[in-house]
């Protein structure tokens, strides 16, 4: 064996760079196995202990010293349905980005054309600048862009006489832009937000941002901390004194008003649920529902006709030395109860109300209750300090912020300012207390909500200022962490979320590890019982495989998940595919009466270009899911790419040196037992003499198939259609189909409930408020499952993980699951084409191929609420059905390979083709069904034991498995021998015509 030195020397290098790697898992382990040992059950005091030791040294190498907190990041990170934790896809608004480009014109027909391009988002793939850009022309195909966005802020590039193309192009720019700086801004608060392993990353070529946080707990504080654009603001406001009269005026205004609808009271107030995106949007801020709309104007009593805005909004009043009441000065001018905050919206967007408000008076929440006891938000009055309605100092100011404590104690945060801010700030602070005897607040504003609201009593000269309020210290921190990381371009809104909590995260980690135990012992068992002594190097290489495998994953700090898991153990199955090419051909060239030095060299040799083509096209099925997939199925991809790597590098080199140094120390090698020595040996199956009786069941199958597919269709996950899943365990045993006509009940439509691996756990389906995304929405559906499940008497549950997805990233997801089925038929169909040079191969490989996808597609359509486990079309069967075609194409090029090998045989030239072929599938054979049956083992345990969560995954590449090795014997084959015969047999035309012109 040649450059054996070079060889070893890199096995050990790799060897220790996987241990070193590896190692600091278990040093992070170790150190949290104390700590659970230490707070024996107290997860307060165990992350107090962690918090203690995390700059402790936990790992000491001599030449490097590690902490724990650094052995931590560097150790195998799990993912969230192995961990529990949250999965959030955010979505930049360009919809607001471009019109606050254009300086929120008042025109409808720009805001028709938005509201229309944001509508053709959900089926379309073409970018949003483009689509607004034909909407606005079909609405005002006179107008240029131009007239909308050469505003000052824009000077420097738009100007009243650029083009069309040239505003577009400049929006496209800022979109780019804004989602690059979103990206660097959302990254900057998660990585101040102290999750363990976060993974943050860009769907190119979308506005979309993934970001994953394994095992956070608190789900609205995340959501909170990454949708707030932290647009900060500091305004003047109007004392209570001031404003009082305006109060009585919109309580009189309102009640003229709505005693003038014809309607009754209670359908008036009803009406006011129709509350705009941006009102809906403020309720959530402040903890509103827009339930309070119809619930508490059920019982309107006579006062609250009379006085409609004073019964929900108590004014600011308190009592003078005298006992009398009077209003407080301050600015603060109401109370509203947490609850009505949505109905006072909706009073106030009243067009009576609306006309009355001066435009130099803006009203905001408070961003927190007054206390837990007291449910109240304050109300507050707004001064714009400019002509165009703008607050007197922006955010964009603030050079550094921090959390901080009070003189008592308190939590705030501590705001420095530059330079141009300092200025501005010592000038409003010396106005606000200019007058002694009446000395003004100053309002500081985030995100259209305010967080606090000081009188200022000497003017602040610093620049530096606090922000104080009803505060924890997480809050401060929060605050202070979007403070410093920076407003976002445009606001940026949860699209898709998913959330599994810590027991089906561990649930999960026991299927995983119980599938891959097992899955490795049967390999290792099969391979021992079927090929002798040369099994156990089999298995040397296979374990080398699976410690390589973990030992990348960890160097390149990638997320193990559980689709990872399977890949893991599929690779397993797959490791061996090598090294059974390798043994059957061994096995040839001991039969032609070889020594066993010289049947390995040749067998090493000669299974060659069969073992690099079928792991080629496999790795080309990862690659061309880790571009498309995202999350666990780009997880999964890595895996298995990596696995392909490993595994050729065990299997062609590990496996050689062992037997090299059996050699050299003159031990038996066996490949087989008596038994196993002759299996298949002389096949001489008729493969394809009988060829049309497989065409015909191959018709058959495929014809059912597609009346199932296009009659029955599929049943289609939440992941291509959009909507809410969740997983709900209850503590006994439920009847699916009562708790089915309770949520049908609760949620007004059909709901889909499955049972989720027992009677005790369910997963529910609802595309309930599917267009919508927001966090009122979302309260919302949750609201109606617990009040559909709680009917379930005497039988408590859980929602122990969810998932959301918006339409319009289903649709983009479904559409990138079909381009990554073409591509990866195109791409194999190309590489077989390079490497075999005829196209019958590729054509062939092609229609084995779609043959293979089509009755799998019609077997989950089929099937499809007959088994007892979801069948659902979604990215985890797509990511199964190119697995299938991956080995499925695995098997088929081996038997080409053997098809080009006989073929080029000099003596073989006088034979018939079909006669060939035979003899190519027939010597194969041994091979295709002992791969076969391997992985079908692997993937049986993985089935069996791998748990819910991937149930359907297993299953479709179990069938799969099936289908693909049919159709590699008996259709890709035998079409090769039919493509190739007819082109033979215009050739002997030809030749027999040149013969009857030349005579």
């Amino acid at each position: 064996m040649q450059g054996k030195g070079i060889i070893q020397f890199f096995i050990g290098v790799v060897t220790l760079a996987c241990v070193y790697s590896i190692s600091f898992t278990f040093v992070a382990r170790s150190v949290e196995k104390d700590a659970a040992a230490y707070a024996n059950g107290d997860m307060q005091k165990e992350r107090a202990y962690l918090d203690s030791v995390a700059d402790l040294t936990a790992f000491n190498l001599g030449f490097a010293k590690y902490t724990y907190q650094e052995a931590k990041e560097r150790e195998i990170a799990l993912g969230l349905d192995l961990k529990g934790g949250m999965n959030v896809t955010m979505e930049i608004s360009l919809q607001e980005l471009i019109r606050n480009l254009a300086g929120n014109p008042k025109d409808t027909n720009f805001d028709e054309a938005l509201r229309n391009a944001e509508i053709r988002t959900k089926e379309s793939q073409t970018d949003f600048v483009t689509l607004f850009g034909e909407e606005f022309k079909k609405l005002s195909p006179n107008v240029s862009f131009a007239s909308f966005f050469a505003t000052k802020d824009n000077v420097a590039t738009i100007n009243a006489q650029s083009s069309d193309a040239e505003v577009l192009d400049f929006l496209r720019a800022e979109a780019n832009s804004a989602i690059d700086r979103s990206f660097n801004i959302l990254r900057t608060r998660i990585d101040k937000f102290g999750v363990s392993a976060p993974n943050i990353q860009k769907q190119q070529g979308t506005n979309r941002i993934l970001i994953e946080l394994p095992g956070v707990t608190d789900e609205q504080r995340v959501r909170n901390l990454l949708q707030g654009s932290a647009k900060l603001e500091f305004w003047e406001t109007y004392d209570n004194t001031e404003i009082f009269s305006l109060l009585e005026n919109i309580n009189a205004t309102l009640a003229s008003a709505l005693k003038n609808q014809k309607a009754t009271t209670t359908n008036a107030v009803a009406d006011t649920t129709a509350v705009s995106t941006e009102q809906s949007q403020l309720a959530a801020l402040t903890g509103g529902s827009t339930d309070s709309l119809s619930n508490d104007s059920a019982a309107v009593t006579q006062d609250a006709q009379n006085n409609p805005f004073f019964n929900v909004v108590q004014p600011s009043v308190g009592l003078d030395e005298g006992g009398q009441t009077v209003l407080r000065p301050g600015p603060v001018i109401g109370y509203v109860a947490q609850k009505d905050t949505a109905l006072v919206n909706s009073y106030l967007q009243n067009p009576s109300v609306k006309s009355i408000i001066p435009s130099n008076v803006k009203l905001a929440w408070s961003v927190k209750v007054i206390s837990k006891e007291d449910k109240r938000l304050e109300l507050y009055a707004l001064k714009p300090s400019t002509s165009d309605g703008q607050a007197a100092l922006g955010g964009s100011v603030i050079a550094d912020a921090r959390a901080d404590f009070d003189q008592q104690g308190n939590p705030q945060v501590f705001m420095m300012m530059n330079t141009e801010g300092a200025r501005d700030w010592r000038r409003i602070t010396a106005a606000a207390s200019a007058d002694p005897n009446n000395k003004k607040a100053i309002a500081i504003v985030l995100d259209n909500v305010v967080y606090s609201a000081p009188t200022v009593q000497d003017e602040i000269p610093s620049g530096n200022s606090s922000i104080s309020g009803n505060f924890q210290i997480q809050d401060t921190q929060d605050l202070a962490n979007v403070l410093k990381a920076g407003r976002l371009p445009a606001p940026a809104k949860i699209v898709e979320e998913a959330i599994i909590g810590p027991t089906l995260g561990q649930a999960a980690i026991d299927a995983g590890i119980n599938s891959s135990v097992i899955g490795l012992i049967v390999v290792l068992v099969f391979m021992i019982c079927y090929y002798n002594k040369a099994g156990i190097v089999a298995n040397i290489a296979v374990l080398f495989n699976v410690f390589f495998i973990m030992g990348i994953l960890a160097s390149l700090g990638a997320v193990l998940t559980l689709p990872g898991i399977a890949g893991i153990v599929l690779t397993m199955g797959t490791a061996v595919d090598a090294n059974v090419l390798i043994y059957e051909r061994i096995r040839e060239e001991l039969r032609l009466g070889k020594s066993i030095r010289q049947a390995l060299a040749d067998g090493y040799k000669h299974a060659m270009p069969s073992i690099l083509d079928s792991q080629i096209t496999t790795f080309l099925v990862g690659l061309i899911l880790f571009i498309f997939g995202s999350g666990p199925i780009a997880g999964f991809a890595t895996t298995l790419m990596i696995g392909i790597i490993s595994s050729l590098f065990t299997s062609i080199f590990i496996s050689r040196i062992i037997f090299e140094w059996m050699l050299e120390k003159d031990w038996k090698i066996s490949v087989s037992y008596p038994w196993s020595s002759h299996t298949f040996l002389g096949a001489n199956y008729k493969f394809y003499k009988n060829r049309k009786i497989s065409y015909t069941i191959s018709t058959i199958a495929i014809v059912i198939s597609l009346i199932f597919i296009f009659t029955k269709g599929f049943n289609l996950g939440v992941d291509f259609k959009g909507g809410r899943t969740y997983v709900a365990d209850f503590e006994n045993s439920v009847n699916l189909e009562e708790v089915r006509d309770y949520l049908n009940t609760s949620f007004g439509q059909e709901t889909e409930v499955k049972t989720y691996g027992g009677n005790d756990k369910l997963r529910i389906t609802t595309s309930y408020l599917v267009d919508e995304t927001n966090d009122t929405a979302d309260d919302e559906v949750l609201a109606k499952l617990n009040e559909g499940l709680s009917q379930v008497q005497n039988n408590p549950h859980e929602i122990v993980s969810s998932q959301k997805v918006g339409p319009t990233i289903a649709n983009d997801i479904k559409t990138s699951a079909v381009y990554s089925m073409i591509f990866a038929i195109i791409g194999i169909g190309i590489y077989v084409l390079i490497r075999f040079r005829k196209w019958q191969y590729s054509l062939a490989s092609a229609a084995s191929l779609l043959h293979d996808a089509i009755i799998l597609l019609g077997i989950f359509s089929i099937f499809d609420g007959i088994l007892p486990f979801s069948l659902d079309m979604d990215q985890n069967f797509i990511a199964a059905i190119l697995t299938v075609l991956g080995y499925s194409i695995n098997d088929t090029v081996v038997v080409f390979d053997r098809m080009r090998e006989y073929l080029n045989i000099p003596s073989n030239r006088k034979k018939d083709h079909g006669e060939i072929i035979n003899e190519a599938i027939n010597s194969t054979l041994s091979r295709t069904i002992i791969t076969s049956l391997t992985v079908i083992f692997v993937i049986g345990v993985l089935f069996i034991f791998g748990g819910e969560v991937i149930r359907s995954f297993s299953f479709a590449i179990l069938i799969g498995l099936f289908i693909g090795t049919y159709s590699s014997i008996f259709t890709a084959a035998p079409i090769v021998g039919d493509l190739t015969k007819d082109e033979e047999d215009e050739v002997k035309v030809v030749a027999e015509k040149a013969k009857v012109v030349k005579a």
